[in-house]
């Protein structure tokens, strides 16, 4: 008897070695500009990760409203990043499947590493082997302005295996840069690639800079933005409260004195660097944006906010394993100094600025390896991000993954903010899509953006005061020079706290537009959430100021007011106001639209719709709704 059951036991395993492969990610369509190149050299070596299935995933939504909906009774009780590790880890079974799988295919054990969270498993494996495992074949892809990526046109997984593996990296997702051999330094990204589309734009400079309330329609200053939000506050709990941010001193000589001279403490990870050999608009433009007024909002009346900026950088070939590993401080992550989507930190490989930054990260290292909060430490309040791909440029596993970890964030007490996009409807660089999946500017259907698509983050829309119209008159949606993006996802359903708004928008203003060239299903996520100012500000590049418009703007203004929103919880002995969706008090927007794809887009109208979400910051009745809150 023992004998029959070994050898049935024998049998299954041999059964499984020889599982036959399925397909488990295929690309739709290469994003525009790009074509393959060539091969990729089987002997080069590819950091191939294996994202393992979590558990609980179809509890994120509902543990996400139990800690962030206002008539929850559980509002504000954020989780511990151990808590979220453990109640999303992926099974044990799951992480025995692929490493025995891995080393019934000769990779030895030794070579298999699994992530602090048991979220991947990773190995450093020639391009030979990965394809081996993978059945695909590993390409160079180039594009018209130079760059290069490293991918495949799709990747098969054993049948037993792929049940047990959400995605692997790198393959189908345009994150992975090939690098010159013997070069240390990346070039900057450019326009035209996925991940840098939302990017401010400029219409040159400008002599004329005022700093009062009459000219706020023709430049936007701090004190334009302050007179629109109500937003006059000067932080009491800044050392328990912090801003991410790096060197604007020119601007602050103009207009906040208090400030000049005054940096942030600068920490980089994964060889994140600040480049300093190209002051010009394209390379500083965003981060001089983001920063300056992060910076400003954040300090009035001299405050002494804390600012420290964590530079992220990729792996030796690209940002892989690239989802949100957040800091104790405010992040403000703009796409000129950081990589084409946000790392997870890792803090084997990080690198400081001084030996007193060293021996800081050493101390936090030694703190993460003795206590059981899954190897992070503890994270920012606010996250503000100013850049997106177009949805359709990456997979539905892709982009799941990366969603549920802004779920996470929420779960832990981070406010998650993104831009929305400058092209209306329109997608990156005016993108629409090809019922082939193709895009190209000609296209007819609207081509929502990611991460904005995602229904765990906050999406931020832009605004504009009129022409000639005073500071005190209602906003409408920005249409000079860039569109708020907005729309609905092609790959994410409503949630729950999202209903009430978007149905009556379908029910009382549903566009006209044929079903063939938007997501009119009434079941898709909607998108932005709210929406900020993102147009006409000065903003000093290079010794010059120029004038900038972008919903890369607006995103930052919203952190920094969320960001005084938080001190003044905390001083009351509350906790971080998390994930906002649910909650806050917005000042209504009702005019303007976002066309784009050959359309007039959607239309601004009374409650959210998807061109401005639920409208603009009202500092006073944010402070109101959310000091009344547990």
């Amino acid at each position: 008897m023992f004998s029959k059951f070994l050898a049935l036991l024998l049998l299954g395993v041999v059964a499984r070695a020889l599982s036959p492969y399925v397909l488990h990610e295929k690309r739709a369509a290469l994003p525009s500009g790009w074509n393959v190149g060539r091969r990729f050299d089987a002997d080069e070596v590819l950091p191939l990760r294996f994202g393992l299935r979590q558990s609980n995933l179809n509890k994120l939504e509902d543990w996400l409203l139990e800690v962030s909906h206002p008539e929850s009774s559980k509002y504000g009780n954020h989780w511990t990043a151990g808590q979220v590790a453990d109640a999303f880890a992926p099974s044990q079974a799951s992480i025995d499947t692929v490493h025995s799988w891995l080393a019934s295919q000769g990779v030895d054990k030794s070579r298999l590493r699994i992530s602090p969270t048991r979220g991947w498993i990773m190995v450093n494996a020639t391009v030979r082997e990965a394809e081996r495992l993978l059945k695909t074949e590993y390409n160079v892809y180039e594009h018209a302005e130079g760059d290069q990526h490293i991918g495949c046109e799709s990747y098969h997984l054993p049948e037993h295996v792929s049940p047990h593996v959400e995605l692997v990296t790198p393959s189908l997702h345009f994150d992975t840069i090939l690098k010159k051999r013997g070069s240390s330094v990346r070039p900057a990204k450019r326009i035209g690639l996925p991940g840098v589309g939302i990017k401010p734009k400029t219409t040159g400079t400008i002599d004329g800079i005022w700093n009062d309330l009459q000219n706020c329609s023709s430049v936007i200053t701090p004190m334009c933005l302050r007179a629109l939000y109500h937003f006059v506050y000067e932080p009491v709990s800044a050392d328990r409260n912090s801003f991410g941010i790096v060197r604007p001193r020119f601007f602050n000589q103009q207009y906040s004195k208090d400030l000049v001279g005054k940096s942030p403490k600068i920490v980089s990870v994964d060889g994140g660097f600040v480049q300093t050999l190209d002051a010009g608009f394209d390379y500083n433009g965003e981060s001089n944006l983001d920063l300056q007024y992060g910076l400003n909002l954040v300090n009035m009346f001299g405050a002494q906010q804390n600012v420290t900026l964590y530079q992220v950088g990729d792996l030796v070939q690209g940002a892989l394993n690239s989802f949100i590993f957040p800091t104790r401080v405010m992040i403000i992550l703009t796409m000129q100094e950081l990589p084409s989507t946000i790392s997870w930190m890792r803090w084997m490989g990080a690198t400081a600025h001084s030996a007193e930054e060293m021996i800081l990260m050493r101390k936090a290292f030694i703190r993460i390896a003795t206590i059981t909060d899954c190897g992070i430490v503890k994270p920012a309040n606010v996250i503000s991000t100013s850049y997106g791909y177009n949805e359709a440029e990456l997979t539905p596993f892709y982009t799941a993954r990366q969603c549920a970890e802004y779920g996470k964030l929420g779960l832990m007490g981070v406010t998650v903010l993104y831009s929305s996009g400058d092209n209306g409807v329109a997608g990156n660089q005016g993108l629409c899509l090809n019922p082939d999946g193709h895009e190209s500017p000609s296209a007819p259907t609207f081509n929502p953006g990611f991460p904005s698509s995602c229904p765990f983050v906050t999406s931020v829309g832009a605004t504009q005061i009129n022409p000639g119209a005073k500071v005190t008159d209602p906003e409408s949606a920005c249409q000079q020079v860039i569109s708020s993006g907005g729309g609905f996802s092609n790959y994410f359903s409503m949630p729950r706290y999202q209903e009430p708004a978007v149905k009556n928008y379908l029910n009382k203003y549903k566009p006209a537009y044929p079903a063939s060239i938007w997501n009119s299903t009434g079941i898709s996520r909607g998108y932005p959430d709210i929406s900020a100012n993102g147009a006409n500000y000065a903003v000093a590049v290079g010794g010059r100021f120029y004038q900038v418009y972008g919903t890369s703007a607006a995103s930052p203004v919203v952190g920094a007011i969320l960001t005084m929103v938080n001190d003044i919880r905390i001083t009351a002995g509350k906790g971080p106001i998390g994930f906002i969706n649910p909650a806050g008090a917005f000042n209504d927007i009702t005019s303007g639209s976002n066309p784009g794809c050959n359309t007039d887009g959607f239309t601004a109208v009374p409650g959210w719709d998807p061109v401005t979400g639920l409208g603009t910051p009202n500092f006073p009745e944010l402070v109101s709704r959310w000091l009344m809150l547990p």
